[in-house]
């Protein structure tokens, strides 16, 4: 038995030195208190990001199919009156959102930017008393209204009853309203006179498309839009005006939800138009995100980069559609973020790294120092003597 402690004792790498034999100075324990004080700041940056999460990113092909993309948007329009806005979807597999009004709110703006009346977009047609029935004659009392839609009517029963109903019907023909003081149902709800009353006033539009996973388009301009011998038209003849202010500020666009870190390089973004007509146009990279937190929860979204471009033209010479529009293409590779603890096992390798090489330096340090000082000592008693 004593024989195997014997041995235990040889193996022994710390050996120890009797008090005695140390000799102990002014640098050293001055480099003593200074590696101390390293060696406990290290240590509480290494224990603050064990306490804290990371997060790890990856690049993965992105093979999902079938699913949505949710659009979420909120943009100011200073002169460009809500009542002559619309907004229209489409994308490359053939699938056509005209005239979007569900799940939009418009606000209009004086032109100071205060809120005059806030609404859901497609809510709050004027009443008509005693309009024009479809046969030609007054509505009278008891009698059902059913209004004429000028041709436009799908089936021989189709009725009309407002100013925004006969501008739908001539939508789905492919027509555009000329005149509309010649259709009975805008004239008495007043249609150019509430265009002309809401002149110099501003529109702010928000809400969210839902739509196809694919490549396609959103955009905001004036006038009902149809489709006529395949082209994508807006109607702004009914609106009797040359030119269309479409300056913009983009309060806020994202595709998908917020996830910590996301950043919407269209935020705040603000554009003033110095010609009569302009086409502004988003060129939009969508790159699918998935980010994952500590606790397992995945939030589905998106990030996005942006080029932009605008092509102008002057009064009465629409060579393009007066507009903001946001072409967006979809990125094949998904970018997943994970958010992860630090594990127990490198905090510890860490922690030991810090002391044993904090340890370490300071100990060369230290001898330096020692040797250097011994070392002058003696040249300085060797030239005292000689």
């Amino acid at each position: 038995m004593a024989g195997i402690l014997n041995k235990l004792r040889n193996l022994d790498a710390y050996p120890k030195i009797n008090e005695d034999f140390y000799s102990r100075t002014l640098s050293g324990g001055v480099i003593t208190l200074l590696s101390s004080v390293v060696m406990f700041l290290l240590f509480f940056s290494e224990l603050r990001l064990y306490l804290h999460t990371v997060t790890e990113t990856k690049l993965i092909v992105d093979t999902s199919r079938g699913e949505t993309l949710r659009i979420n948007f909120d943009i100011t329009f200073p002169a460009l009156a809500c009542s002559i806005l619309s907004v229209d979807a489409m994308d490359i597999s053939g699938e056509l959102h005209l005239d979007v009004k569900h799940d939009i709110i418009k606000r209009r703006l004086d032109s100071n930017g205060n809120t005059i009346e806030a609404r859901q977009d497609g809510i709050g047609a004027t009443k008509i008393e005693k309009p024009l029935q479809k046969h030609g004659g007054r509505l009278e009392h008891n009698e059902t209204y059913c209004g004429s839609c000028y041709g436009a009517e799908a089936e021989e029963h189709d009725c009309c009853n407002s100013c925004e109903d006969v501008r739908e019907a001539y939508r789905k023909k492919g027509w555009g309203v000329t005149n509309p003081d010649l259709i009975d149902q805008c004239k008495r709800e007043g249609f150019l006179q509430r265009v002309k009353d809401e002149e110099g006033e501003g529109c702010n539009i928000y809400g969210f498309l839902e739509v196809n996973k694919v490549a396609g388009n959103f955009h905001f301009a004036p006038g009902k839009s149809f489709h006529q011998s395949g082209v994508h038209v807006h109607d702004l003849l009914a609106f009797q005006k040359d030119s269309f202010n479409i300056s913009h500020k983009i309060n806020r666009l994202t595709y998908g939800d917020y996830f910590p870190g996301v950043v919407n390089p269209l935020d705040k973004v603000e554009w003033s138009q110095d010609t009569p007509n302009a086409m502004y146009q988003y060129f939009i990279k969508v790159v699918p995100t998935v980010y994952t937190d500590i606790r397992g929860h995945t939030i589905q979204s998106n990030q996005f980069s942006v080029t932009e471009h605008v092509k102008s033209s002057e009064a009465g010479q629409l060579q393009s559609l007066p507009g903001v529009f946001f072409f967006y293409d979809l990125s094949p590779i998904k970018v997943t973020f994970t958010e992860e603890h630090i594990s127990f096992l490198h905090f510890l390798t860490n922690v030991c790294a810090i002391v044993g090489g904090v340890f370490t330096v300071s100990g060369i340090i230290d001898a330096f120092i020692y040797h250097g000082q011994k070392a002058i000592k003696k040249k300085m008693e060797i030239g005292k003597f000689s």
